[in-house]
């Protein structure tokens, strides 16, 4: 393994049932799951939600990211869609607005070459089971009176639905944060009994089982199960076993967010996914009268500058957008922002634990790799990473093993699940 951590003898030392590194909507889930179970959790990040998360749109859309030859997240995404109503009731606070809202997204497209795509993948979704239904144009356009008198075809997806990143990562912040410090999960030395701002170095272990985080400035937190979920960091940490790999790559996306101004509101009731020559765009709808449009993907020189925002994305963005929408070109540009996402070689999360010659390692799960999805499967990771906390798991999700790209990949095992950690800090 990559320089392999032992815990050293630190003064400044924090205790938890279970150390989640990565404070972005996956993390933040996690974190959130493992409360629910009543256990302490310590989630160390600097600036929890400013990543990914910060920039997402949070369309909550199985049906149409449903890609060619990602038929296998397919089952992923529909069971995290399933678990959201669930998800969003379970939080504090959520009746102060996560922006979750289950109105059916408007597929479109701009040309007859558009046309034929949508009604190619439209073969590829309904044989998965999926419902998407065609809407003849004056009913799309009575839908959404500003949709373009142009567009050549209109999909109605009901299942597909949307929430707002930013607002659901501040209810969950504010959940992890209400207990007090005679509370079982209080963790002594965090920030309201939860948050360690700081970033991991590396995992820390004790024999063969992982035990816990070195920190950036010297500390460590010590827990029963550490969670690594700090997306393209990931790859970073020290201390991982070698065979893990975690084959991220940065792959950026500007996004930007415009207010309407109160003639033209509401410019859309509910997300537009459109084609426009062959070039995917979206816009989303936010109940305070701002919309997002996104998103660009790209691998490019550009990159390498952290959150660089390219011209060239936002000129198409808004270009795109207008074919759809020609209202577009009368909003107030408030934001344009660019973020990196985790992708990996198949584009599916790396999601679960990992394993050397003796079995499943003890104390370390991963959650990382989400790619175009991280908002969407944030209930179904939460709940797979608190399967395998409290000892158990489903063998559906063993195809996201973090280690299934490494050469020495283990076959599938069935050992005696670990016993759960126990609620007493380690």
């Amino acid at each position: 393994m990559a320089e392999s951590r032992h815990a050293p003898g630190n003064t400044s030392t924090v205790r938890a049932d279970v150390a989640v590194i990565g404070g972005g909507i996956i993390g933040l889930g996690i974190a959130h799951e493992v409360r629910r179970q009543g256990r302490s959790v310590a989630l160390i990040d600097p600036a929890p939600a400013s990543g990914a998360t910060f920039a997402a749109a949070g369309m909550l859309a199985p049906v149409s990211e449903l890609h060619y030859q990602e038929e296998d997240l397919l089952e992923l995404m529909l069971e995290s869609s399933r678990l959201w109503p669930a998800f969003v009731g379970g939080l504090p606070r959520a009746g102060e607005g996560t922006g979750y809202c289950t109105t059916p997204t408007l597929a479109v497209g701009a040309d007859a070459a558009d046309r034929r795509a949508l009604a190619d993948l439209r073969l590829v979704q309904l044989a998965a089971g999926l419902d998407v239904e065609p809407l003849a144009l004056r009913a799309a356009r009575e839908r959404e009176p500003l949709l373009s008198p142009q567009i050549s075809c209109a999909f109605d997806i009901p299942a597909d639905h949307q929430v707002d990143p930013r607002k659901l990562a501040n209810c969950l912040l504010a959940g992890l944060a209400a207990h007090s410090p005679g509370d079982d999960t209080w963790v002594a030395g965090a920030d309201h009994g939860f948050a360690v701002a700081d970033s991991a170095r590396g995992v820390l272990w004790n024999g063969n089982r992982v035990c816990g985080v070195e920190l950036e400035a010297g500390g460590t937190v010590l827990a029963g199960e550490t969670v690594v979920a700090n997306g393209l960091g990931a790859a970073h940490l020290l201390g991982l076993p070698e065979a893990t790999g975690l084959p991220v790559r940065p792959v950026y996306g500007d996004i930007l967010r415009l207010r309407v101004p109160a003639h033209l509101q509401p410019l859309v009731t509910a997300t537009v996914r459109g084609m426009v020559r062959g070039v995917p765009v979206y816009i989303v709808p936010r109940d305070d009268g701002t919309v997002v449009i996104g998103a660009t993907q790209r691998e490019d020189a550009l990159s390498a500058t952290s959150n660089a925002v390219s011209a060239g994305g936002v000129y198409q963005l808004l270009r795109d957008a207008q074919v759809l929408v020609p209202a577009v070109a009368e909003l107030e540009l408030l934001e344009a922002t660019a973020r990196a996402r985790p992708g990996t070689p198949d584009n599916a999360p790396l999601l679960g634990r990992v394993a050397d010659s003796r079995g499943d390692i003890a104390g370390l799960v991963i959650a990382t790799g989400f790619f175009r999805h991280g908002v969407l499967l944030t209930p179904v990771a939460a709940r797979i990473v608190g399967e395998l906390i409290g000892g158990s798991s489903d063998s559906r999700w063993s195809r996201f093993r973090p280690d299934r790209f490494a050469t020495n990949f283990p076959e599938p095992h069935t050992t005696t699940p670990a016993a759960a950690p126990s609620k007493e800090p380690v």
